[in-house]
């Protein structure tokens, strides 16, 4: 059980792209996995971050484990965890690898607000 973390209701966790240089130099497996950011509601942050601790003072590692947006079950790898006390109680931020080929980007172009400034075209 100390093994994983895992989301049991609510909501697929959101990934957000990780563009910082520590974290993409922490990849040194034979495939590229992708570094990247969960933010996640609980009632007790600091034990699930002392989990994390735990496991990695013993050399072990430690799986986010999730259901997708299809309902599949899914496991990615935790290389780095914070607690942050916020108003509405705990938040815990992970940084999780995912693997390369089961990553889809969603890019922003801007054209809708374009649009929005010239109602007419």
């Amino acid at each position: 059980m100390d093994d994983k973390i895992t989301i049991i209701e609510g909501p697929p966790p959101i990934f957000e792209h990780v563009n910082d240089g520590w974290a993409m130099g922490l990849n040194e497996s034979p495939h590229l996995s992708i570094p990247a950011l969960t933010r996640l509601r609980t009632f007790n942050g600091p034990a699930l971050v002392e989990r994390c601790y735990n496991a990695w003072h013993n050399r072990n590692s430690i799986h986010l484990h999730y259901r997708n947006e299809t309902g599949m079950e899914q496991t990615a790898p935790i290389l780095a965890a914070r607690n942050v006390e916020t108003s509405d109680g705990h938040v815990l931020l992970l940084w999780v690898y995912l693997d390369e080929e089961k990553v889809e980007y969603e890019t922003d172009s801007g054209d809708d607000e374009a649009q929005d400034d010239y109602p007419g075209e």
